[in-house]
């Protein structure tokens, strides 16, 4: 693949820091749901922006299987209709990897709005999921999730990327 100009190359992604960041994610909104704000329809998935990212970045390694078993943790740890989350996750994972590589091409504000659809989708696909067993309306503040999910992309971009930057150090031997 040809690099932009001015692209930084990365090191390859640790494996173990991807599965690390994975559970670190799922432990937050762990806590995120029994904490202070309790299961409140805004407040974003981080475990979906995880997801998202690393089917963006390594296709390869987290694919919909590891977003179904991730889901149906999250179902499980909700005590919601099982398969709910798993259902969006799987489609989330979906998504993400089909436009991986036109993804990678924008920059990462411009990322960002790319992924907000993917966000809405998957939230659409667990409302209804909700609804059709016979749950209520979480109300409209339920469609902000998205809207924080992607406006963390940026912050979860430089986190997630952080350990495969390579230090500058130009030389004259070394080009990259």
């Amino acid at each position: 693949m040809i690099m932009r100009p001015g692209q930084q190359l990365l090191l390859p992604a640790n494996p173990a820091f991807i599965w690390f960041s994975l559970i670190a994610a799922l432990m937050f909104n762990m806590l995120m749901n029994m904490g202070l704000w309790g299961r409140a329809a805004w407040v974003p998935d981080l475990l979906a922006v995880a997801l998202v990212f690393w089917s963006v970045h390594q296709p390869l390694r987290i694919g919909v299987g590891v977003a179904f078993a991730f889901g149906l943790a999250m179902d499980v740890h909700q005590g919601s209709l099982l398969g709910q989350h798993a259902l969006a996750y799987t489609v989330l994972g979906f998504l993400a990897i089909s436009m991986h590589r036109r993804l990678l091409w924008f920059g990462v504000p411009n990322q960002a709005v790319q992924v907000l659809p993917l966000f809405v989708a998957a939230h659409v696909l667990e409302l209804l999921a909700r609804m059709a067993s016979g749950g209520s309306f979480p109300g409209v503040l339920y469609f902000l999730a998205p809207a924080l999910e992607a406006a963390l992309w940026p912050v979860v971009s430089v986190l997630l990327l952080a350990p495969q930057r390579r230090a500058p150090n130009p030389d004259d031997n070394r080009p990259l």
